[in-house]
């Protein structure tokens, strides 16, 4: 194990990855009832989605381990999921086979780009002042979702300014305000107790900090009546989740699926735009993830960053860790889920001391249990996590203090790509905000040789990407 993973190397040990790991896995857990909650409603059985989204999260995170020997675990993506779901079944109206046949695609256009360097070329060409930003802004992004899972926030609406859904989904205009939630229910109690354990733990710096709040905070819910056994999956019902995912398994290449794709050639330009779409989201959400935490934890250090720029092959971790996120998507929609894709949580664990593949393989072993012990697994609530995720994210915006905030021409890029990374809860949208900025203060200070051709490129396909969404 130490030879393989090189632990001595890495500053670390098998208790710590173990623990690192634990962490991780319980920071994205909610995914394994998410997901088939959010996918279930185009029509694809819930224990098949179920299923499947284990067996996704297994083989990429498998692999991440194994190949690239990185500390990251991989899922069906929030985000894009939702897409999936409401934009392109319930909006453009294609069915759920033909929606995993575009995820499939959009797979391999990954694979493509990875093999042929593309997304390494985007990682370089990124100006160094953008990493570091994308890095604080991965920590206001992380931070936002752990005080939202925590309930602290409350949103309100002007009345007669939202849209519903079908499934019950309701999308707010720009007139919805945040406001502190009025601490008064069990659930908001039982976080701020978290927060306070977390933050303790960290300042004393307690070994597994993150980990031992978790499982402090899961046991101090259970006579709050916060703690309690998830309504998801129980093993009783495991029999008619596997009979279920024959009917997802390869759905993709059917006739209800790939091949339905040729019926109507009118549809094709929509059809290549939404794997697009899909395929801009998933790689700027990874390259986001990678920069922002591997720079900052060493994963991803001064050696590996020379071998990425003039080795060949998969000469670096980060060459090794891209490839290995790019196939999970294919995988996934093999098995009948959404765009696989490297997690921000992982950053919890990486923060609990994670710093090779061995995090991931416990990771994947969690589960691959959690087939067996949903209910167990869905017993820890969001209260108990939540605070986890908000102290990763203050950690990591110690990555601002290398943007030089004196220097607007640093600033405004950094700004944008740092709060639209928060504000739209999506890492790929920050990393849009950053590139367009960025090539508009290069325009009008005139320095536009500074710019490189892949930023411009990667500029231009955000705001085409803009553009199809605003009309599909």
């Amino acid at each position: 194990m130490e030879k393989f993973f090189k632990l001595k190397e890495n500053g670390t040990t098998v208790s710590t990855e173990v623990v690192a790991g634990l962490t991780t896995f319980f920071a994205m857990a909610y995914i394994i009832f998410v997901n088939p909650q959010m996918l279930s409603q185009t029509g694809v059985p819930y224990g098949a989605v179920f299923l499947a989204t284990i067996f996704a999260s297994v083989a990429g995170t498998l692999v991440m381990g194994l190949f690239a020997n990185v500390p990251y675990a991989q899922a069906p993506g929030m985000g894009l999921n939702a897409f999936f779901t409401y934009t392109v079944v319930f909006a453009l109206g294609f069915s759920w086979q033909q929606a995993l046949a575009m995820v499939f695609l959009c797979g391999l256009i990954n694979v493509l780009i990875t093999v042929t360097k593309i997304r390494k070329m985007i990682i370089k060409a990124i100006p160094e002042s953008l990493q570091h930003a994308i890095g604080g802004g991965i920590g206001v992004f992380i931070a936002y979702i752990g005080i939202k899972n925590a309930g602290l926030l409350t949103f309100t609406s002007d009345p007669g300014k939202n849209i519903v859904l079908d499934g019950g989904t309701v999308i707010a205009d720009s007139s919805i305000v945040p406001a502190l939630s009025e601490f008064t229910t069990p659930a908001i109690i039982l976080a701020l107790i978290g927060i306070i354990i977390t933050f303790a733990l960290l300042v004393r710096k307690v070994k597994g900090a993150i980990f031992i709040s978790i499982v402090a905070t899961t046991i101090i819910g259970i006579p709050m009546g916060v703690t309690k056994v998830s309504e998801g999956i129980s093993t009783s019902g495991l029999g008619d989740s596997f009979a279920a995912l024959g009917t997802t398994i390869g759905a993709a290449f059917g006739s209800e699926g790939m091949l339905s794709f040729l019926d109507d050639p009118a549809k094709l330009p929509l059809i290549i735009m939404t794997i697009f779409a899909f395929s801009l989201s998933d790689t700027f959400d990874t390259i986001g993830t990678f920069i922002g935490t591997g720079r900052r934890s060493g994963i991803f250090d001064a050696n590996d960053e020379k071998a990425l720029e003039s080795g060949s092959g998969f000469a670096s971790k980060m060459d090794r860790a891209l490839f290995a996120d790019s196939i999970a998507t294919s995988i996934g929609a093999i098995f009948g889920t959404s765009n696989t894709t490297t997690y921000v949580e992982s950053a919890a664990g990486i923060e609990a001391g994670g710093r090779t593949g061995l995090t991931s393989v416990v990771t994947a072993a969690c589960f691959v249990i959690s087939i067996f012990l949903a209910p167990i697994i869905g017993i820890v609530p969001a209260q108990a996590t939540a605070p986890a995720l908000i102290a990763v994210g203050v950690m990591m915006l110690s990555s601002f203090a290398d943007v030089k905030w004196t220097d607007l021409e640093d600033a405004i890029p950094a700004f944008f790509a740092a709060i639209f990374m928060g504000f739209c809860y999506s890492i790929s949208y920050g990393i849009a905000g950053g590139f367009i900025f960025y090539c508009i203060v290069k325009i009008v200070k005139g320095k536009t040789k500074e710019i490189s051709p892949v930023i411009w490129v990667a500029t231009a396909l955000f705001i085409a990407n803009f553009v199809i969404l605003a009309f599909i």
